[in-house]
């Protein structure tokens, strides 16, 4: 069934190798399963966002995450250094630097499956890796895309 999960999946096969730029970034963060620390930040983020948007001007959608440990921030980019920020909420510049990139088009729920394909990716072409954050870029808005349009980058960090 993961076989047939995979091959269903628009997820690009072939890295493209960029260079992430710095951002200001606005984050809740959850330690643990990224199948139940996502959501939780997700939950959270979303319920501050409004507070966030009150003084700060969002550009992006992003989470930033560690395989090991299983770190998991839930964010957004904002234009500037960010100002009164809820309480629960973090806030840290993200330097950037070079990443190897996929692109999935499709639904939220592959995610998972996705993430899990692009490091067996990585794996096959020994691509290496640093140690910092990977990156989920949410391209498309879900709230205004159909479901099977939506475009995530998927970018992990490389040497």
């Amino acid at each position: 069934m993961a076989i047939a999960k995979a091959e269903s999946m628009k997820l690009t096969q072939e890295p493209e190798t960029v260079t992430w730029p710095e951002m200001h970034y606005v984050y809740v963060e959850a330690v643990g399963p990224f199948m139940t620390s996502a959501p939780e930040a997700w939950g959270q983020l979303h319920k501050l966002t409004d507070e966030i948007a009150e003084h700060n001007k969002i550009t992006g959608y992003t989470s930033l995450y560690k395989v090991g440990p299983k770190i998991y921030r839930a964010g957004v980019s904002v234009a500037e250094e960010p100002k009164d920020l809820p309480d629960g909420v973090r806030s840290t510049r993200f330097k950037g630097g070079k990443y190897s990139q996929f692109v999935l088009t499709g639904r939220f729920a592959d995610l998972p499956d996705a993430s899990r394909r692009v490091f067996e990716i990585v794996a096959e072409k020994k691509i290496p890796l640093r140690d910092d954050f990977c990156i989920e870029h949410y391209v498309t808005d879900p709230r205004e895309t159909p479901e099977d349009q939506n475009v995530i980058e998927i970018a992990v960090p490389t040497v």
